[in-house]
């Protein structure tokens, strides 16, 4: 890819729009850009840390595996949006896995020239560290949810977030989620089993609070945001 079609590409990222057009020129120099297919790793636990990613099109999910095949998925990351950020620890692996959930684009920026971008960029620092504040609140609330709320609940929150960040809205009150996700992965984001996901999305569509086909599992029409 061009220097020039990586710098316009760049410029898309809200995380990078307070750099100047210097900064935003030499990070376009350093960067690479990779497709990956749907379900293809873009690393996995144990990996090196060689890279901090940005996704340009497309959504991966991050997530924990444990010996017994047990999965924890800690994150969903859309377009224009940054992962692997982890990079201030004394680390030298990533202790989680990254699969792309669609066909995705990322942008590959090396771990040596973004930890020099964070410390010679202060307003660019004060993004990383909102950033990473945010996911470790988002990761607080999950643990206060699994405590405190039941399945159900949780599985309602998932759809409320989801709609907020991601969803676009339809008429007055609806809204529509294309999350790509299936009911096994909503239960891992949940804390809770696929047959729960199933049984809970079956009573609100029947609720008719949401509603979505069984062609399409991947998209959920909020009927009523309120609701």
């Amino acid at each position: 890819m061009i220097h020039a079609t990586k710098f316009l590409m760049l410029k898309e990222f809200s995380v990078l729009s307070i750099l100047s057009e210097k900064s935003l020129n030499e990070l376009a120099s350093k960067v690479t850009h990779e497709r990956y297919i749907k379900g293809e790793y873009v690393y996995e636990q144990g990996a090196n840390i060689e890279y901090v990613y940005m996704v340009e099109k497309g959504h991966v999910k991050l997530g924990y595996q444990s010996d017994e095949d047990k999965v924890l998925i800690k994150n969903i990351v859309y377009d224009h949006e940054l992962f692997g950020e982890n990079v201030f620890t004394q680390a030298t692996q990533r202790n989680e896995f990254v699969q792309c959930m669609s066909p995705t684009s990322i942008f590959k920026i090396p771990t040596s020239y973004f930890k020099n971008l964070v410390l010679t960029e202060p307003e660019f620092a004060n993004k990383i560290i909102q950033l990473t504040m945010e996911r470790l609140r988002h990761l607080e609330d999950r643990v206060h949810n699994f405590v405190f709320k039941k399945a159900k609940r949780r599985i309602m929150d998932f759809i409320i977030r989801t709609g907020e960040l991601r969803g676009v809205q339809i008429g007055i009150d609806e809204c529509l989620i294309n999350h790509g996700m299936s009911h096994k992965e909503i239960a891992f984001l949940t804390d809770t089993s696929r047959q729960t996901v199933a049984r809970v999305l079956g009573e609100l569509k029947r609720e008719n609070i949401i509603h979505f086909s069984t062609r399409k599992p991947g998209k959920i029409l909020i009927r009523n945001m309120s609701a």
